[in-house]
């Protein structure tokens, strides 16, 4: 690439389909100034070609554009558009590989239980793929998330319906108040540059190596922590019974994506507490087939009608599903319950629809219900039930009046929990895992019980030093309250806390409000502030970060899918994030289904105008500051002109949208008046765009309403899709007209 490129990236599900249509609009309106828009693909599909691409074909092979990226966010030239992708759970890749391998390309399959050399190297390949494989990777700066003030505005002048909520509801949260991962955390500073060793000492005096090098710098702090199985085991079943007798939804909410070592093994306990007598009587003959509670209840139904006693072990779990508490549900029509598959309930976006929908869930019966939220770990649980406490008290949120709660997340250089996977592992047997310098000094250990889950984590020093510098300029730009999320009574917050205060001390400070609050505490203050229409500042690390930027902008904003997401990477690059909001694969269910695509692109002009920004600030390219300017005043016309997709089949959808953006656009810079050149170049589109309005809209809408095929969900044909998403000739003529 060069100074004046852009990176945006290839995602999947409806992010990808909605780049089919709006990057000819991007390459075309960027190219008039100069620059050149590239793609890289960091699609799961993409990323497991990648992978294996010694094993594949000549022609079939791709290169590795997610390592490139990762170079390029470590220099100052990065500017980088990434786009929402899978976060793939277990079951997620391997229908991803089963649809590869349809399309020809010769992949193994997914080993469970790796027995020799080989499958053990294609079980490795595969792990570095599943969950959070991008995000610790581009990541190496920290996050600024915030509400546009366009988007607020249009939010307060046209406020999303929240549910009431009453005083006598009983929904609630659940957590473990012992034995998990913040009660046994323990933490160290590192004083010198070191490579650290995690060991699993056993009574007879051996030792298991459980990862034999991790690096580590001065400065860096080093948490180990326990979830203890037993406990864990204990506190699930109590809260199946809890939920019973309450006459609630059980429901259970964790980050089998991000977590994607800890949670599934979480999940699977969840799903064998739910069901204790199928897993009592039939739990081996599962097992001997690989259908694992751990990948959820879709994926052992789906594989009971090639066992011999399949029928009989159906029964068992229909009859326990009868007899137990009613089970929150993702869709009843579909008798998709929360425990089907571990990826579909993910807490940061499942928690937050919950509170604004009056803090329920969907039953088996297709009827909304009060629900006890299961969330093991207690290490940010309470700050849903504060939530949660605040709106049966005061009744729901106003997004007419709200404030607002912006976040500064602490996530460079895979800061915190989410670069934890490798350092994660389900204990084999009884001993204390200690985490040991390579002196032979241990500076953590805890005692293991066989299945406890075990978890390392890192956070560098001079991603904390920018964090902190991040969080003091924004409340300075802002005149807001800035609130560190730090709990003194926990191990690595406490670590943190230190590195805070001292980096406060070398800052400028004066005339500005910034403390450090517990969760609960921070969480209540905030929820206080916002009910008066006042903002508050949260700065969080990376799991918080990835919580907050749900809770509040979908309590705002109807979806954090709208939030401005940028990074300022430590080398002195940008990266420019479309906001949170998921990959919505119940989008592309309604394309194929409809050839109606709902997902919403807000977040991609967004980002697009702050990439532009940044590129012209860096390069002094001032025409690429006129295109920022003038998408930032489209995009708020885009916005109170009403032109987001509506749900259903008849109004516009993604594709006319993008028609609509490109149309203001046009017009925006055919009327300004900094670059006379700019205005003549668009003066011939805008009147074209305007002027067949009608006509490019009876086109988009004309293929709704009926299937459409796009030759793939994880691996779409890029030829059929482009037809699919650019159905309308006027348009795509109209964009080509462009020089």
């Amino acid at each position: 690439m060069t100074d004046h490129s852009i990176i945006y990236t290839l995602t999947d599900e409806a992010p990808a389909l909605a780049t089919y249509s709006l990057l000819p609009v991007v390459r075309a309106y960027a190219a008039t100034a100069g620059v050149r828009v590239e793609t890289r693909d960091i699609s799961l599909a993409g990323r497991i070609i990648a992978s294996f691409a010694d094993r594949l074909d000549e022609g079939r092979r791709v290169p590795d554009d997610l390592a490139e990226l990762g170079e390029l966010a470590n220099s100052p030239e990065a500017n980088i558009i990434k786009l929402p992708n899978i976060s793939a759970s277990v079951p997620q890749l391997k229908a991803a590989i089963a649809e590869l391998k349809a399309q020809g390309y010769a992949l193994p399959d997914y080993p469970d239980d790796p027995g020799s050399d080989e499958e053990r190297d294609v079980r490795a390949r595969y792990d570095k793929v599943l969950g959070s494989a991008v995000n610790p990777v581009l990541r190496q700066g920290n996050s600024d998330r915030r509400a546009p003030a366009s988007v607020k505005s249009y939010a307060r002048a046209h406020p999303h319906r929240m549910g009431p909520w009453s005083p006598d509801s009983r929904t609630n949260v659940a957590h473990m108040t012992a034995d998990d991962f913040r009660s046994t955390e323990r933490s160290a500073v590192l004083g010198h540059a070191d490579t650290l060793r995690i060991e699993l000492a056993h009574a007879d005096g051996t030792t298991t190596v459980l990862r034999e090098s991790v690096p580590v710098l001065p400065g860096e702090i080093v948490d180990a922590s326990l979830m203890r199985v037993a406990p864990l085991q204990a506190f699930l079943a109590a809260q199946v019974a809890r939920a019973k007798a309450d006459d609630v939804l059980f429901s259970v909410h964790l980050k089998a994506t991000m977590m994607k070592v800890s949670d599934p093994i979480i999940f699977g306990h969840a799903v064998r507490a739910f069901f204790p007598e199928t897993f009592a009587r039939h739990g081996d003959a599962l097992a001997s087939a690989g259908l694992s509670a751990n990948d959820g209840l879709g994926a052992i139904f789906g594989g009971l009608a090639s066992l011999p006693d399949g029928a009989e072990i159906r029964a068992s779990f229909d009859a326990e599903l009868a007899a137990g508490p009613r089970l929150a549900m993702v869709d009843s029509d579909r008798g998709i319950t929360n425990l089907h598959v571990p990826s579909d309930v993910i807490v940061d976006a499942s928690m937050p629809a919950m509170i604004r929908s009056s803090g329920h869930m969907w039953g088996p019966d297709g009827s909304e219900s009060d629900v006890l939220a299961v969330i093991p770990d207690s290490s940010y649980a309470d700050v849903y039930q504060v939530a949660i406490d605040d709106c049966r008290a005061h009744g729901a949120y106003d997004p007419a009046t709200m404030g607002s709660v912006p976040n500064v997340g602490l996530m460079a250089q895979a800061a915190e929990e989410y670069g934890s996977h490798d350092k994660t592992f389900e204990i084999g047997a009884p001993g204390r895992v200690r985490v040991v310098g390579a002196a032979g000094d241990v500076l953590l250990e805890l005692p293991a019980a066989a299945g406890d889950i075990f978890r390392m984590c890192q956070t560098k020093d001079v991603p904390v030093r920018e964090w902190v510098k991040l969080a003091v300029s924004r409340a300075r730009a802002t005149g807001d309250p800035a609130v560190f999320w730090l709990d003194e009574g926990r191990a690595h917050d406490a670590k943190v806390i230190e590195k805070v205060r001292a980096r406060l001390g070398e800052l400028d400070t004066d005339g500005l409000e910034i403390s450090i609050m517990a969760p609960e505490q921070a969480t209540a203050y905030s929820l206080e502030r916002i009910r008066r229409g006042e903002n508050t500042i949260s700065v969080t690390g990376n799991v918080l970060r990835d919580y907050l930027t749900d809770l509040f902008p979908i309590m705002e904003l109807g979806t954090s899918a709208k939030m401005l997401s940028i990074v300022p990477l430590l080398a002195g690059g940008g990266m420019f994030e479309t906001g949170a909001g998921g990959s919505a694969p119940k989008h592309v269910q309604q394309l194929l289904e409809q050839n109606y695509l709902r997902w919403d692109s807000l977040g991609e002009f967004l980002a697009l105008a702050a990439s532009l920004e940044h590129l012209a600030q860096h390069t002094g390219n001032a025409r690429a500051q006129v295109l920022a300017d003038t998408l930032d005043r489209a995009t708020g016309t885009w916005l109170f002109e009403d032109r987001a997709p509506s749900r259903r089949v008849g109004g516009i959808d993604n594709r006319g949208s993008h028609f609509y953006l490109a149309s203001y656009w046009a017009r925006e810079l055919a009327a300004q008046r900094v670059d006379e050149g700019l205005a003549e170049a668009f003066a011939s589109l805008a009147l074209a765009l305007s002027a067949d309005e009608d006509a490019i809209v009876e086109e988009l809408g004309s293929v709704q309403g009926s299937p459409a095929d796009i030759g793939g969900y994880y691996h779409p044909d890029p030829a059929m899709t482009e037809a699919v998403m650019r159905p309308s000739k006027l348009f795509n003529e109209a964009i080509a007209s462009l020089r």
